[in-house]
């Protein structure tokens, strides 16, 4: 009689490791394909100002318009999106005369450890940036992508021939909607909008 209760008593412990382990095992799997907006997202904090030169400007990067957006966002890019939108808060980056959008941006993308993926589009005979923190156009629907601004103004050209000046504000911000519509551009919006 006494083995028969062991056994019971074993059978039952076994039983609930099972269900432990089980109800573990979901919410582990849960946190990591629901819970995951912002896990691989890590700003690295800056001392000093990065780059070299005797003129200063600020750079921003943020993804907010996706926040609004998750709906249409790739889930396996969830990850990369900070939870507050903001890739790179204002950050004040040294340059010289002569240095583009582009290069301010790759110098504050390799202070901070971010992410930076560009490519030269001869249709513009300029660089384009095809992703910054592993989001790339298209990533938030067919109307997403990465777009600069300076001083509140979205220039007509390319990042790569736009030459900032000292004291600029740059600001890269990602469209998620209306192809730049969302983030304050409107001409590349429909003119015939009202």
């Amino acid at each position: 009689m006494k083995q028969k209760k062991t056994a019971n008593l074993l059978m039952v412990l076994i039983i609930l490791a099972i269900i432990i382990a089980g109800i573990t095992a979901a919410l582990a799997l849960k946190e990591h394909t629901t819970g995951g907006l912002g896990s691989a997202y890590k700003i690295q904090t800056l001392s000093g100002t990065p780059g070299e030169g005797d003129r200063t400007c600020t750079i921003t990067i943020v993804c907010d318009t996706i926040l609004d957006n998750l709906d249409r966002l790739n889930q396996e890019k969830a990850p990369y999106v900070p939870t507050n939108g903001v890739v790179l808060p204002e950050t004040q980056v040294f340059f010289n005369e002569g240095a583009t959008v582009l290069d301010i941006l790759k110098t504050a993308c390799d202070a901070a450890d971010i992410q930076l993926e560009y490519s030269w589009s001869p249709a513009y005979n300029s660089s384009y940036v095809e992703g910054i923190n592993h989001l790339y156009e298209f990533d938030c629907g067919p109307e997403s992508g990465w777009m600069y601004q300076v001083n509140g103004v979205f220039p007509n050209y390319g990042c790569s021939k736009y030459l900032p000046e000292d004291g600029d504000k740059i600001v890269w911000c990602y469209t998620s909607t209306g192809l730049g519509k969302d983030v304050g551009n409107e001409w590349m919006g429909n003119e015939n909008e009202g």
